[in-house]
């Protein structure tokens, strides 16, 4: 029994092990107890795996619709083709050399293999070291910046490629918004696609903007340093890479300190790209460069507006590219805008001037030099053709010659005196009077009581139809006044209608344009005629000639002198020395000069003898380098006739009136002129009935 027990115990425990060898066997898994725990944190994982690749796959189909969206956008809008040009206008001068260009005559201006390596290498290399290598979009170079900007607390470094930049400038408005940026990136993109990356450079380089100078780094070049971007040096090529960054900030001719920085910066960068050695870039740095002065007046600039002012009126809109040949002189051009420059640079401050304007046309009305101010940077307002002011005494000739026309000579005695005419008492400068004194003396010292009465003698309706037929085309006042000046004109209209005296009486019309052809040799506008034909008389111009070439021998035109030339003029001086001219003449040219202030305010009794005299004089002698001497035209004195009229009365109370003068204020009434001497068979009638026969066939033959 105990053994049957006992087997039956060990049965039971053998039989009591399997649920304990269950339990270990479960206890034996109790980390196995963990695994749904891990398949949380996979599944947590994978499901983070999903949404980010998801989010990812939603973000590219996302970019591929905006982009997409944008490129059907932009191609609606035309911008998927680079923008045309302006028409370029090439204006020649006379010799056929090149004046100026404006817009872009050749398309770009210059081409990437004219310019020297070292100036696209400097762009690059300051702008967009990775240009070469990136597909339009520099991920690489975005990253760079933006972790540069983040260091430096601000914006140090732009993202922009070269390609982007040159998106913006081509098509896009300056605007700072994140559709712009990608329109600029989708842009960018189909440049990349379309385009070389030389061609691209190329775009690059004549389309920047460089500031007030306009697009283009040729113009650049030339308003900075006067040169072709073909001829810059390494140091200027720096200097226009690092004007990118901010055209007026780094601009070298207003701000150098603050270029030159950036030029050094320039080459720095050269140098870690390995495109020059530090040899090189401290050699460039020491380098002197040419750097314009900030009031230097870029040469030609007021006669390239007014030409470009004119071509409208000549051959309407153009939407071709043009050659304009033209009437002018560079030499001379270059000469009087130095001339102008350096008299106002030596007397301008001390004599209280501000502004002087020169014309230099020859006798057939061509314009070959013209000065429009004392620096076009500071003031583009010409003053030789849209400024009109007092022309003073140099009015007077008008005045005389049609004295002369009414059959007065340059003998004719009159009385200097004062006088008074409605209330109006012209004085002479200085106040001083000379009595009885020929025309000649009175027009070489330029003397206002003279011209005033001849003025009332002959009218001042006749004064004025005389400066009209004879080139000015201002309107005048009809008043006794007009004998000195008081009707403004300009000095391109006064210059002009000196011309008859110098061409032996012929009106002129001032014309600086002689051809305009499109560049493939199509003429648009050609020039024909030189003006309006005889105005003159051989005898009135020989008469005028007589006395205007005293006025510069012996009268206020002394320091015009130019001898061997036989040269004539006449000074003129506006009220409380606001303004001072000098026009003469030879039987070369024809040239004015006129100097004063843009507010109108006096000078320091500048008179037109003085400054505008001496601009004059330095300008015609290089004119007339040589040039053999030539004596003016006409001939006064082959008239059947001598004159011998008088001012102030008959016989020889009259002379002697004229002689000593009345010791009274002449009257208000104009005196008369008396017959000539007896021993002369032409009575005064007849001798009118001649001059207005000539006149009348002289406008017949016009």
């Amino acid at each position: 029994m105990l053994g049957l027990g006992r087997k039956r115990r060990k049965k039971t425990r053998s039989k009591r092990v399997e649920p304990r060898l269950t339990v270990r066997r479960d206890a034996g898994r109790v980390p196995s107890a963990r695994k749904p725990g891990k398949r949380r944190r996979r599944s947590l994982v994978m499901r983070l795996l999903g949404w980010s690749m998801a989010l990812a796959m939603t973000g590219v189909l996302m970019a591929v619709a905006a982009t997409a969206y944008t490129y059907v956008n932009l191609e609606s809008q035309g911008l998927f083709q680079i923008p045309k040009r302006e028409p370029g206008i090439m204006i020649l001068a006379a010799d056929g050399q090149i004046v100026a260009e404006r817009g872009s005559f050749f398309g770009d201006a210059v081409r990437i293999d004219e310019l020297p390596s070292y100036v696209p290498e400097a762009i690059i290399a300051i702008e967009d070291r990775r240009f070469y290598s990136h597909f339009g979009i520099d991920p690489i170079g975005l990253m760079r910046a933006v972790i540069a900007n983040i260091k430096a607390g601000h914006t140090v470094q732009g993202g922009s490629t070269l390609t982007q930049q040159l998106a913006k400038n081509l098509f896009l408005k300056p605007e700072r918004t994140l559709k712009r940026k990608f329109q600029e990136a989708v842009l960018a993109l189909w440049l990349e696609h379309k385009f070389t990356k030389d061609e691209i450079l190329q775009l690059y380089v004549n389309r920047v903007y460089f500031g007030g100078h306009g697009d283009g780094i040729d113009k650049a070049a030339q308003a900075f340093f006067g040169k072709s971007a073909r001829d810059v040096t390494l140091h200027e090529a720096a200097i226009l890479a690092a004007v990118l960054k901010a055209p007026t900030t780094y601009n070298p001719v207003h701000h150098p300190d603050r270029a030159n920085a950036r030029a050094k910066d320039v080459l720095n960068a050269m140098v870690d790209v390995g495109f020059i050695t530090q040899k090189q870039a401290m050699q460039a740095e020491n380098s002197p460069t040419g750097v314009r002065a900030a009031d230097h007046r870029p040469a030609n600039q007021y006669i390239v507006d007014w030409v470009s002012e004119q071509l409208p009126d000549l051959i309407g809109k153009f939407g071709t590219s043009i050659v304009v040949e033209t009437t002018i002189d560079r030499s001379l051009q270059t000469v009087a805008e130095k001339t102008v420059e350096r008299v106002l640079d030596e007397e301008g401050q001390k004599r209280r001037v501000g502004q002087g304007a020169a014309v230099v046309l020859d006798v057939n009305g061509a314009v070959k030099a013209m000065v429009g101010g004392r620096s076009y940077l500071k003031s583009q307002y010409n003053r030789a053709v849209r400024s009109k002011r007092q022309p003073g005494s140099a009015f007077k000739p008008f005045v005389y010659v049609t004295a002369i026309e009414q059959g007065m000579t340059p003998e004719t005695m009159m009385v200097d005196e004062p006088v008074t005419f409605g209330g109006w008492s012209p004085d002479n400068y200085a106040g001083k009077y000379m009595g009885p004194v020929t025309l000649r003396t009175a027009l070489a010292h330029s003397l206002n009581s003279v011209a005033a009465k001849l003025a009332v003698k002959v009218g001042p309706a006749n004064v004025i139809a005389t400066a009209h037929r004879m080139g000015i085309t201002s309107q005048l006042q009809d008043n006794a006044s007009i004998a000195l000046g008081t009707s403004e004109v300009s000095l391109l209209e006064l210059t002009a209608a000196y011309a008859p005296f110098a061409n032996d009486g012929h009106t002129v019309i001032p014309y600086v344009i002689t051809r305009v052809s499109t560049r493939d040799g199509r003429i648009l506008y050609e020039r024909h005629g030189d003006g309006f034909g005889v105005t003159l008389t051989d005898y009135d111009v020989g008469a005028m000639n007589d006395m205007l070439r005293t006025v510069v021998e012996k009268g206020t035109g002394r320091h015009a002198r130019l001898p061997p030339q036989d040269v004539a003029g006449k000074t003129g001086t506006s009220q409380d020395y606001r303004d001072a001219w000098f026009v003469g003449y030879s039987s070369y040219y024809v040239a004015g000069v006129w100097v004063g202030n843009d507010d109108n305010s006096p000078t320091n009794r500048v008179t037109g003898g003085s400054l505008p005299a001496e601009i004059w004089h330095d300008i015609m002698a290089a004119a007339h380098q040589n040039l053999p001497p030539k004596p003016l035209p006409g001939n006064w004195q082959q008239t059947p006739y001598a004159s011998y009229q008088q001012d102030g009365g008959n016989g020889i109370f009259g002379m002697l009136q004229n002689m000593f003068g009345t010791g009274q204020q002449a009257s208000v009434e104009p005196p008369s002129v008396t017959q000539p001497p007896a021993n002369d068979n032409v009575t005064e009638a007849e001798r009118r009935r001649r001059l207005k026969a000539r006149q009348k066939e002289l406008y017949q033959d016009r």
